[in-house]
């Protein structure tokens, strides 16, 4: 008899600070992709995240995964190295990546990934940087990467504001 399968989400906010800022763009390339976001002196954000683990629902516990268990991952994965925290430079993953959204998703799974007993069980990590921005990595596969090339960047080469912190 197959076993009914439930998605469990936990929820926490943690604050950090982080610049929008590419080695490999000159200056001038990054204020006008980041815009705002590429102040020098960083921004900061009240970042929510939500973390589900999805599979069956053990017969003798009646639990996907404990919830305590999965707040204690969050707490080694995600709250202990990024709380209060200024990415791009108290977390050593962000010295060689841009710190957008979308990265820190990555960063979360993969840490999450090397803390849980049952990793197969993460099923989405879903972090909302602003009221209006929401970003969702569930895994997989990724695209590799290569050096920009400016020229085929955009039509008339022209950069628009793409940054995940925008409005």
């Amino acid at each position: 008899m197959a076993l009914p399968i439930v998605s469990i989400t936990r929820r926490e906010t943690f604050s950090s600070c982080h610049r929008l800022h590419s080695k490999f763009l000159s200056d001038e390339e990054n204020k006008k992709l980041y815009g705002k976001c590429n102040n020098p002196n960083g921004h900061g954000h009240n970042y929510v995240v939500l973390v589900t683990v999805k599979g069956p629902v053990d017969t003798q516990t009646g639990m996907v995964m404990n919830i305590h268990d999965l707040k204690q991952c969050m707490q080694v994965a995600i709250m202990d190295p990024l709380d209060h925290k200024n990415l791009d430079q108290d977390v050593p993953y962000f010295k060689t990546v841009v710190s957008t959204t979308e990265n820190l998703a990555i960063f979360i799974w993969d840490q999450l990934q090397k803390v849980m007993d049952k990793p197969q069980l993460l099923h989405e990590v879903k972090i909302l940087e602003t009221e209006k921005n929401h970003v969702v990595y569930r895994g997989g596969s990724t695209y590799p990467r290569k050096k920009r090339d400016n020229s085929s960047l955009h039509p008339n080469n022209k950069y628009y504001n793409v940054s995940s912190d925008s409005d």
